[in-house]
């Protein structure tokens, strides 16, 4: 069933996320946009084509605010370290010994998504475990957070790390009790290896990104930020070279800071800036901290048993230089803060400054703000700052969670609700594929894990902070959209584009635990069918429909 521009939508049940006018069962679209929305008994006569889509459950486009899509596309060919495709070192090193068979001795072995909670060792694999796999090759295997990359010998040996290589700043080598690096590196250490692995073509990164889009189209997903790459780049040609060839999602695309704060010639041509084109530049974004699951998150409490707190992990004069860069070009500031240390360091520096930003998006984006105080949520409350968080941490990574805070101080961790009742604009993301679980992108998996707030062993994650399904809707289409920069789309209403989704199962008749069962049966970007599941459950993607 392929819309075509001008119809009538009806016999459905539809969730708007507009707050004035939640409900309705029928929509006008004309020229890719929604003229009108509402009750059937009330449709106006236009003597546009009706079609009936059998009173199914139809929801705004998802608006994944913060992922990283050319991370993701890439790392879908790679190794996955994850259940069901690995559950321990041993066959972590089985799977590259496979991957080594059938490629030559000088071609990297890449793999991403371990976590040592889920590994049976319960611990993080070692240069050694992967020399096991494989000697004469070099093998990078990336941690669920992004924020830390496990290396063998051989590519220790060829980005020149040894026991004399010194701790770059904001990074951290480990070391055994002899000196010798093992192979982790952490934090700003991971870009030690960075250099001296291969780069992918302009070409490879294009067609990434066309396939990308069709699992997004598959999953609901019309529109996303992107937050950045942990790797010098700028993709925002291969962004418009895809839209050339039938990639169909909005995207508001972020640059990595520290990659570009010493080029002077980097600069923002206001054409890409305007928020009602496909691809568009929103902002900067920075990394302060690390990861809770990696024990690099800045808190203000020490880690259980430890006098750890984490690190910083982004110099001030480089947090100085992107806020002028941000108020100097009137773009966003998005700023990565896991631990409370540096959700106050962040909060009480942009707290000096007015909001250089004209419009609805808010000036400073905090990303995932695991454990703020009351004292920060009131601070981002009276300033307006916006947040991206992501329920799914908890669900799929809780053992890490628990043994890294301890069962108390998890179940406070990502206070959902309460900064919701603060007054703060909050949207959920993924962090895709900074995710440990095998489907990292998938919108339902962070919607059951918001209003459930249990993890995918049952384990409770802090149910006092559970969302309803009305609001962890909204939260991942309206909200997401605006935190984003994104000016018609995140609500079925009037005036705004026709960005919409057909599920096969009503989300609002479901138990909650069974919201992650629910499939995409149809995907619409502005009008035009992108995707459509057929009866045999397999993915018919409509190409080329721009």
């Amino acid at each position: 069933m392929k819309m075509k521009e001008n119809q009538i939508i009806t016999d459905c049940r539809i969730f708007t996320a507009d707050a004035e006018k939640p409900y309705a069962d029928s929509m006008i679209l004309e020229n890719g946009r929604i003229k009108w929305i509402g009750n059937e008994q009330e449709l106006p006569a236009c003597g546009y084509p009706v079609i009936k889509l059998g009173s199914r459950r139809v929801l705004p486009g998802f608006v994944d605010a913060h992922m990283h899509p050319v991370m993701l596309a890439d790392m879908s060919r790679q190794i996955s370290c994850l259940p069901p495709n690995v559950h321990s070192i041993e066959e972590m090193t089985g799977k590259i010994q496979e991957v080594r068979e059938r490629q030559g001795q000088e071609a990297w072995i890449l793999g991403w998504g371990y976590d040592e909670g889920k590994l049976s060792e319960h611990r993080s694999p070692n240069r050694w475990d992967l020399d096991k796999g494989c000697s004469d090759a070099p093998v990078c295997i990336v941690r669920t957070c992004l924020h830390i990359r496990c290396v063998n010998s051989r590519a220790l040996e060829l980005a020149g790390i040894d026991r004399n290589t010194p701790d770059p700043p904001g990074g951290l080598i480990e070391r055994d009790e002899n000196g010798e690096p093992t192979g982790i590196l952490r934090e700003a250490a991971r870009d030690l290896i960075a250099r001296v692995m291969p780069e992918k073509t302009k070409e490879d990164v294009t067609e990434d990104l066309l396939e990308l889009g069709h699992l997004l189209a598959s999953q609901g997903i019309t529109a996303m930020g992107d937050m950045g790459n942990l790797q010098p780049g700028d993709h925002f040609t291969e962004y418009c070279k895809a839209v050339e060839k039938g990639f169909a999602q909005k995207a508001a695309l972020y640059y990595m800071w520290e990659y570009f704060a010493e080029d002077e010639s980097f600069r923002f041509l206001p054409e890409y800036l305007r928020n009602h084109q496909q691809i568009r530049i929103a902002g900067l974004k920075l990394i302060s901290d690390g990861s809770i699951s990696g024990r690099t998150a800045w808190v203000k409490e020490p880690y259980p048993g430890t006098e750890e707190t984490g690190m910083p992990v982004c110099t001030e004069e480089l947090l100085e230089s992107a806020i002028s860069f941000c108020k100097k070009y009137g773009c966003q500031l998005s700023v990565h803060a896991m631990g409370g240390a540096a959700i106050d360091w962040i909060i009480d520096r942009i707290s000096r400054e007015e909001n250089w930003m004209n419009g609805a998006a808010p000036h400073l984006r905090l990303e995932h703000v695991t454990e703020p105080d009351s004292r920060a949520i009131r601070q981002a409350a009276e300033k307006g700052y916006g947040i991206a968080t992501q329920p799914i941490f908890l669900y799929s990574e809780i053992e890490s969670y628990i043994t890294n805070l301890g069962m108390e101080r998890t179940q406070k961790t990502y206070p959902i609700k309460q900064m919701l009742q603060a007054g703060i604009k909050l949207c959920l993301s993924t962090d895709a594929p900074a995710t440990a679980w095998a489907e990292p992108s998938n919108p339902f998996v962070s919607i059951k894990a918001a209003v459930t707030r249990k993890a995918w062993d049952g384990t409770d994650c802090g149910q006092q902070e559970g969302v309803d399904l009305e609001t962890a809707i909204r939260l991942y289409t309206k909200e997401s959209a605006e935190i984003a920069g994104f000016e018609d789309i995140g609500q079925l209403k009037e005036g705004y584009a026709a960005d919409f989704i057909v599920l096969d199962q009503d989300i609002f008749e479901l138990p909650q635990e069974e919201i992650d069962t629910i499939c995409v049966e149809e995907t619409y970007i502005n009008g035009k069918q992108i995707y459509k599941r057929n009866p045999a459950g397999k993915i018919e993607i409509c190409r080329n429909r721009r």
